[in-house]
């Protein structure tokens, strides 16, 4: 049976990460209060954002940023989007 987590996006329970996706007290903050569903919407968002913006990784700031961004995600906070993208229609 996988873990759940009281996910801090969602505000319910739902399945959580199989381990901590960062070292130290962060990861370990998304482990215990982020479910996979809401890290696996962040990394499709971290993408998109990193390839519209042109984001350099090497940039402290641009990582500052989206750390920064990653944060509000994840907390269910406004976040920035990827200019122009418009979501799929169900």
């Amino acid at each position: 049976m996988s873990r759940t987590v009281h996910c801090r996006k969602y505000n319910e329970q739902l399945p959580g990460l199989d381990r901590p996706p960062y070292p130290g007290a962060k990861g370990q903050d998304i482990y215990d209060n982020v479910s996979k569903k809401a890290w696996d919407e962040w990394q499709a968002h971290q993408t998109m954002l990193i390839n519209e913006r042109r984001l350099n990784m090497m940039n402290a700031e641009d990582r500052k940023f989206l750390q920064a961004e990653m944060d509000k995600f994840l907390s269910g906070e406004d976040y920035a989007k990827a200019d122009g993208y418009v979501p799929p229609s169900a």
